[in-house]
Order: C-alpha cells, then sequence, then structure tokens
C-alpha cells in the first residue's frame, strides 16, 4: 500500500502543480528546435512544432487526473446511489435497474465510452460524461450486492422496528457498511478512467488541440516512429503506464487491506 499511496500522492502532487514546475510553455511552438532529441535541455526532447515533450508531460497529467476523478466521481455517485435503492427496496425496482445495469454491461465498457464520446461531441466534458456513465454498472452491482447481504442483519431489522425510515437506514446504517468495498472499486475505477480518456484523446475524442493530452501525444508521436524519433511516444507512454500502475497497486494494497476475509487468510 505504501508504494501504490507514495506514486498516487506524486501524480495528485504533479497535478496540481504541474504549470508551476513545467520548464516549458507546454503550447509554445518553436519550430527551430522541433524534433531535438533528449538533452539536458529537454529532458525528453522535442515534438514536431518544438514543445518540449516533458512540459507537455506534466500538464497533460491535469487532463488525464482531471477526467478520472470527475467520471469516477460521476459513476460513484449514480451507480451507488441505484445501487443502494435496488438493494435495499428490492421488488420491481430492483429489477428494471439491474436489467438496465446488464444491458450496459452487454458493452465493452472502452466502445461503449467511444460510442458516447462520438455522439455527444469531441469535447473533455464529453469524455467525462461517458467514462462516468459506463462507470456506473459496476457501482451498481456492488452496492447491490453489498446491500444484499447485510439489510436482513439484526442492526438494520432493528432500525425498521423503532420505526426509522428507509432513507436513514440507508444512509446511515447500510452505506457504512458496505464504503470498504466502493473505495477499492474507485481506486481502480481510477485507473480504468485514466486509460479510457487516453483511448478517447488517441481518436481525436478527448481534449483538442492546442491543450497537451497523453493519448493525443501518442496519436500525433506515431508517424516519427519509423524515423525513430521514440521520445516523442515514450515520454506519454510512460506517464500512462505509471498512473495507471499507481492506482491498480493502490486499489489491490486496499482490497487487501480491508477485506477481513483477506485478512484473516494472511
Amino acid at each position: 500500500m505504501i508504494v501504490g499511496g507514495a506514486l498516487v500522492l506524486a501524480w495528485l502532487f504533479i497535478f496540481v502543480f504541474a504549470r508551476a514546475i513545467a520548464p516549458y510553455d507546454p503550447i509554445k511552438v518553436d519550430v527551430a528546435n522541433a524534433l531535438l532529441p533528449p538533452s539536458s535541455a529537454h529532458f525528453l526532447g522535442t515534438d514536431d512544432l518544438g514543445r518540449d515533450v516533458f512540459s507537455r508531460v506534466l500538464v497533460g497529467s491535469q487532463v488525464s487526473l482531471r477526467v478520472g476523478l470527475i467520471s469516477v466521481a460521476i459513476g460513484f455517485l449514480f451507480g451507488v446511489s441505484l445501487g443502494l435503492a435496488a438493494g435495499y427496496l428490492g421488488g420491481t425496482f430492483d429489477l428494471l435497474a439491474m436489467r438496465g445495469v446488464d444491458a450496459l454491461l452487454a458493452f465493452p465498457a472502452l466502445v461503449l465510452a467511444i460510442a458516447i464520446t462520438a455522439a455527444l461531441g469531441p469535447k473533455i466534458e464529453n469524455a467525462m460524461i461517458a467514462i462516468g456513465i459506463v462507470a456506473i454498472p459496476a457501482y451498481a452491482r456492488l452496492t447491490r450486492g453489498q446491500v444484499l447481504a447485510v439489510r436482513a442483519r439484526e442492526f438494520i431489522v432493528a432500525a425498521r422496528t423503532i420505526g426509522a425510515s428507509p432513507l436513514r437506514i440507508i444512509l446511515w446504517h447500510i452505506f457504512p457498511n458496505v464504503v470498504n468495498s466502493l473505495i477499492v472499486q474507485a481506486t481502480l475505477s481510477t485507473a480504468f478512467a485514466i486509460l479510457a480518456e487516453a483511448a478517447l484523446s488517441f481518436l481525436g475524442l478527448g481534449p483538442q488541440p492546442p491543450d497537451p493530452s497523453w493519448g493525443q501525444d501518442i496519436n500525433y508521436s506515431q508517424r516519427y516512429l519509423p524515423n525513430l524519433k521514440w521520445w516523442m511516444s515514450v515520454g506519454p507512454g510512460l506517464a500512462i503506464f505509471s498512473a495507471v500502475f499507481a492506482f491498480n497497486f493502490l486499489g489491490d494494497a486496499l482490497r487487501d487491506a480491508l477485506d477481513p476475509r483477506l485478512r484473516r487468510s494472511g
């Protein structure tokens, strides 16, 4: 957990202070210094327009992490709300809600995100909405399953007996008992959201030029790979790998720490 937490904190630090620590303006064109290899002046070289790749990687983190965090918040809010209501109320509402969730799960998440973003238009806000929508089913199913496991326990029955409202029971008695699993899911979902944003940007469906974006920069760099201008893709590629690895690693560590069954078996 320490390693994953440290990596996530490092990326959050970069997210907050990227523009302050970037050595160059990430969107300033300098064709006289185009396609320079890595050097002491340009740590990761420059791209075809002379822009510093390292600076674009740093500032690009603000796009990727912002999309990741906001889309996860969207999925968490709507998915958890739906799962809590479906699990507690049951009946027809549960049946209809889960059929809707199954319909979304019938499509690969990334393909569905691409389709939604293409329909809404290529903007960063639409990418957030699309990734948030495809995250809803995972939260809804996980939350519903956790609610079904606790709603028949004695303290829930006691709360009903003394006349507590369904909303109070859900918020004050059920939700605190399922939140650990949701924290783990949120961490893992952030990793997927970062990867999905990179894929959307690669296809031109995310942030638009000249704003830095990891996926967009990899797309631009591929035409120069036959000429051995490898540094244009290495920087954003390593950034995507590092950020996704950090959140996945932290998510796995949190799952091991918060799941009592895993603690007992360890």
